[in-house]
């Protein structure tokens, strides 16, 4: 997992309470359980005028100019910002998915839903959340283009005008994140431990591991 420290990147604005996973990644690209290539498809019945399917050549595909990823000024964002209960709906894990492989690394928002949350940081997402005034203000500077630099070990969210904006996270998560450790990397920290215990198994109770018994 691609580990998250500081980054100062475009803010796009998408101004929508309730976004489901549904509407992140459309049901119909499920099919797949590879973690890469469903970045193309994001928000795919918005961003494109067509029908989209999984293994579909996005390059001709006709786009939707409305929308804000369409948009020149915000085609190279790398940080979105949202309403309340982003990731709402089934728990599809493609969802994360579709966001990282984008580009996405944070997402700012009121509130999100609890499962879309916890899959982000098990993805090298940051989810911030913050109260809806300031996210009001954020989507005012927003509108018209703007960077903000996000530095997670200081847990602030600083704009382009100076001003600072402090975050909290757990610290659990915190560190997962600014190391690049996902559910499996944080498992192999303790691999000599794992080992040390399947070693002791084998030897006390080798009829358990056909591949030990003698024949």
């Amino acid at each position: 997992m691609k580990a998250f420290t500081r980054i100062t990147a475009r803010v796009a604005p998408l101004d929508r309470a309730n976004i489901d996973t549904d509407a992140i990644i459309p049901k119909q690209f499920l099919k797949s359980i590879q973690r890469a290539g469903f970045g193309p498809y994001l928000f795919d019945e918005w961003r494109y005028l067509d029908h989209g399917e999984p293994g579909m050549d996005c390059t001709d595909r006709p786009l939707n100019p409305e929308f804000v990823l369409n948009q020149p000024l915000f085609a190279e964002a790398r940080i979105l910002l949202t309403r309340e209960n982003f990731g709402c709906g089934s728990s599809r894990e493609h969802a994360p998915w579709a966001l990282e492989d984008f580009g996405i690394r944070a997402i700012i928002a009121p509130s999100f839903a609890d499962i879309f949350y916890n899959n982000c940081f098990k993805n090298g997402i940051l989810p911030i959340v913050l109260d809806a005034k300031t996210v009001d203000e954020l989507f005012t500077l927003a509108g018209s283009g703007h960077d903000l630099t996000i530095d997670l070990e200081l847990q602030t969210i600083a704009t382009q005008d100076g001003r600072v904006i402090p975050f909290e996270i757990d610290a659990s998560r915190k560190h997962r994140l600014l190391h690049g450790l996902d559910d499996i990397a944080l498992t192999l920290q303790h691999r000599a431990q794992i080992e040390a215990y399947e070693a002791r198994r084998r030897s006390a109770a080798p009829w358990l591991f056909p591949d030990t018994v003698p024949t």
